[in-house]
Parts: structure tokens; C-alpha cells; sequence
């Protein structure tokens, strides 16, 4: 079960709204979301959470880019909605070069078999049971554990330290400190 919301900070404090993430595919397409919920361009900031797996946090500033933190990358990597989260920037990558790593490899056929024959090593055994993600994140490839800016609530309230320590009820946890629990449980 997933759960987003916005919090679009206001002259009068937190403003909430649950949004849907069905028509969102990139961290571009989320951005653009949060700058539509922005008044005067003031921060916002972007709940995705899946119960008792993980948690993200995206903060959008103005037309800068945005933060972002996710509590458990390893988990993320498995869901749809961390995909969108955990760009290559985030993880450290060249951007494409998982495409241009998997094109190379098939232009060339770098897993030593001839053209037409079956795949039967011990390493690439076909019956191996790794699940194949269609994501195109390879889970190993990402780092377990918490990924991103820690800091990204530090001027809003809630330090580097205690955003570490947050599990269950994450962003109630954090909706708390920023002092909007109430305006996030209207959309929860």
C-alpha cells in the first residue's frame, strides 16, 4: 500500500493535498507537480511512502533542483514509485549508462555465447531464480539503506540525525515536526 501527499508551505503555514502518482513517470514529471502546488514558488515538499518498507521525502524550492532523501534505497529499487526517486544522479551513476552498458553488451555479445545458443553457465544459469525487474534498477546495484539528502528538512525542523532514525510513521514523524500533522492527516 502506497501513500502520497503534498505539503505546500504558505504564508499561513502547511498546506496538504493527496496526490496521485499514476501520470507521473520521471522525477521531472513530480517536480512539475510540486511547482503547481507551490504559492509564490515557497517550498514543497513530497511524501511517497510504502507501509513499512520505505519512505521518500522530495523538497522543491522554487525552480531549483530538487532534494531528495529516501529511507531505504534497497527497498525503493523494488517499487515502482522509488524508480521515480532514484535516479542515476542519486545513486552516483553516469546518466544512461545502464542503457549504453546493456547495449554495448548486447551489440557485442558479451556473454560468451554464440549466436542461438542457450545461456548455460553456472553464473548466467537460465533457471537462475534472481527476480528480473522490469524497472530496469538492478537491486544489488543499489546501495541498501538510506540514500540522499539528509539534510533536506534540517531548516524546516527536523534534523539529519532524527530523519535517520525514522521508521514506521515516518511522515507523520516528519509532518510532526514541521508542524503540519494536522493538515497531513486531513489527506491520509
Amino acid at each position: 500500500m502506497y501513500f502520497a501527499a503534498l505539503l505546500a508551505r504558505t504564508e499561513d503555514g502547511w498546506e496538504a493535498s493527496d496526490t496521485e502518482l499514476d501520470d507521473v513517470e520521471t522525477l521531472s514529471d513530480l517536480t512539475d507537480l510540486a511547482r503547481e502546488a507551490s504559492v509564490d514558488e515557497d517550498t514543497v515538499l513530497v511524501f511517497i511512502e510504502q507501509e513499512d518498507a520505505w519512505f521518500g521525502v522530495v523538497r522543491v524550492d522554487g525552480e531549483d533542483d530538487p532534494r531528495i532523501f529516501i529511507s531505504d534505497a534497497t527497498a525503493a529499487a523494488r517499487s515502482s514509485y522509488g524508480e521515480i526517486l532514484l535516479t542515476d544522479e542519486l545513486l552516483g551513476r553516469e546518466p544512461g549508462a545502464e542503457d549504453t552498458i546493456a547495449a554495448l553488451e548486447e551489440l557485442v555479445g558479451l556473454d560468451g555465447t554464440e549466436d542461438g545458443d542457450p545461456d548455460t553457465t553456472p553464473d548466467n544459469n537460465t533457471t537462475d531464480d534472481d527476480d528480473d525487474d522490469d524497472d530496469g534498477l538492478d537491486a544489488d546495484a543499489v546501495p541498501a539503506g538510506p540514500l540522499g539528502d539528509t539534510g533536506v528538512l534540517a531548516d524546516l525542523g527536523l534534523p539529519e540525525a532524527e530523519l535517520l532514525m525514522l521508521r514506521t510513521d515516518a511522515l507523520v514523524e516528519i509532518a510532526d515536526a514541521l508542524g503540519a500533522a494536522e493538515v497531513l492527516e486531513t489527506v491520509r
